[in-house]
């Protein structure tokens, strides 16, 4: 296989596209599969593990599983256009919901295995359900993105998205419920139950979506495939950079802002759940604001955009666990749809710049490669972010009104990867893209047009 040296190329304006109307099943899917592992990755499995005494490191191993096990789309991508996207991706997605089922069993055992075996079985309940994902989606995005034209991808992109960050905080809110204030082992149990049925449904409509045939299936050749050549692809590269950073600085944030307000701020399991089922509403808006605006203005000014607001959003969970501000529920809620609209724009326009970029020959190879990348540093930062909490341990160094511990440590320390993050978010090409000067332009237009249209006219 040759490795080409132009990305695939838009022949018309944004928003004369038609949008493929078959494609509504893709959404449905992603709705019932986010119900799915929003419980099973998320929050609601960060807790189980707490209430079966699991320290800093084994949370990172949880948070960072999914990610590293991404690594298997590298052989997988071989084997694409052999077996088709359809089946490829049908196949990895009816195992890991097998695996959920027998999760649902785990909080069952309780009186006959003890914590730790409990803990050792959901890890490798965990390993299994995430080996399949990961050695599956390898066929996802280059599924997709032949499905989708070049002029909408964002378009496409915001919608899914959004499907996913309604279901997901619909999950929290489900699952604040189910386990209210005293979440007893039963309660786990239906809950990963629901996550095993929404699973399945997820399945059926996956089913549905029109199959594509890979572009790699029309030309094969004898040659392995040049995995050097396809890093070296400047654009491409820079991307991978940037990506690495990013998933450094946002890997393990999540459990272990988690951990913070279960063990610091000594929360509720269903009001943590609650603020973190609000950070979904943050990306609904984020992906509202944003659907049509990314296809005109490009991925890179957003990205710029987005990654400042995560230095901010950073700076706000360090003077919490310094303990120079005052920890409180409207603030952390504030946080919460911070980090939700922050998140969800980065994570998307990160795919339609992969889109953007990777050449339509190969890539399968390319998209393995952004995935593994991208998933590895993902993958290893909880770990690492885990081990650096657990060493730092309970010490207190008090310095007139801040305090440094174990959390003020780690949001620190993410603080500075993330302004890393932005530095190679600038140096990042794409054709076509506007500069952030347009973007906030367009942020601070916009509510003067809306007040434009609203104002009554007489």
């Amino acid at each position: 296989m040759e490795t080409p040296v132009q990305p695939e190329i838009s022949t018309d304006e944004p928003g004369l596209a038609t949008f493929p109307a078959e494609l509504a099943n893709v959404f449905v899917f992603a709705t019932f599969n986010a119900l799915s592992f929003q419980i099973v990755l998320g929050s609601p499995m960060i807790l189980y593990a707490k209430s079966l005494d699991a320290s800093a490191t084994v949370l990172g191993i949880i948070a960072g599983m999914m990610p590293l096990l991404v690594i298997f789309q590298i052989p997988a991508a071989a084997h694409i256009a052999r077996v088709g996207y359809k089946r490829f991706v049908y196949a990895g997605w009816g195992t890991r919901v097998m695996f959920i089922f027998v999760m649902a069993l785990v909080p069952f055992t309780g009186g006959f295995l003890g914590r730790a075996t409990q803990l050792a079985l959901i890890l490798a309940l965990l390993f299994g359900f995430n080996l399949s994902r990961g050695i599956s989606s390898a066929a996802w995005l280059p599924w997709i993105t032949t499905l989708v034209p070049l002029e909408i991808r964002g378009k496409y992109l915001a919608r899914e998205a959004a499907c996913v960050h309604l279901a997901g905080c619909t999950a929290m809110m489900l699952s604040a419920l189910c386990l209210g204030r005293q979440p007893h082992p039963w309660r786990f149990a239906i809950l990963f139950g629901l996550s095993a049925v929404a699973g399945a449904i997820s399945l059926s409509f996956l089913k549905r979506i029109p199959d594509a045939e890979p572009p790699e299936r029309r030309m094969t050749s004898p040659h392995p495939v040049p995995w050097l050549e396809i890093a070296r692809y400047q654009p491409f590269r820079k991307l991978l950079r940037m990506n690495t950073a990013w998933s450094v600085a946002y890997g393990g944030l999540a459990a272990f802002t988690v951990a913070y307000l279960k063990s610091e701020a000594g929360m509720t399991d269903s009001g943590i759940l609650f603020v973190t089922g609000m950070a979904f509403l943050g990306g609904l808006s984020g992906l509202f604001y944003f659907e049509s605006r990314t296809d005109r203005l490009g991925s890179k000014p957003v990205l710029a955009f987005c990654l400042s607001i995560w230095i901010l959003i950073l700076l706000g969970w360090l003077l919490l666990a310094s303990r120079v501000v005052k920890l409180q529920f409207g603030l952390v809620l504030f946080l919460q749809l911070l980090m939700g609209f922050a998140y969800a724009l980065v994570n998307m326009n990160n795919t339609r710049l992969a889109m953007v970029l990777a050449p339509v020959m190969g890539r399968s190879h390319f998209f393995a490669l952004y995935s593994v990348v991208a998933n590895l540093a993902l993958g290893l930062a909880p770990v690492l972010w885990g081990l650096v909490i657990d060493a730092f341990g309970p010490r207190l160094i008090r310095w007139q009104h801040v305090e440094l511990n174990r959390f003020s440590l780690f949001f620190a320390c993410v603080l500075v990867v993330f302004a890393g993050a932005l530095a190679l978010c600038r140096k990042l090409d794409e054709p076509s893209a506007r500069n952030v000067d347009a973007l906030i332009l367009e942020l601070l237009e916009s509510p003067h047009r809306l007040w434009l249209r609203l104002w009554p006219r007489g």
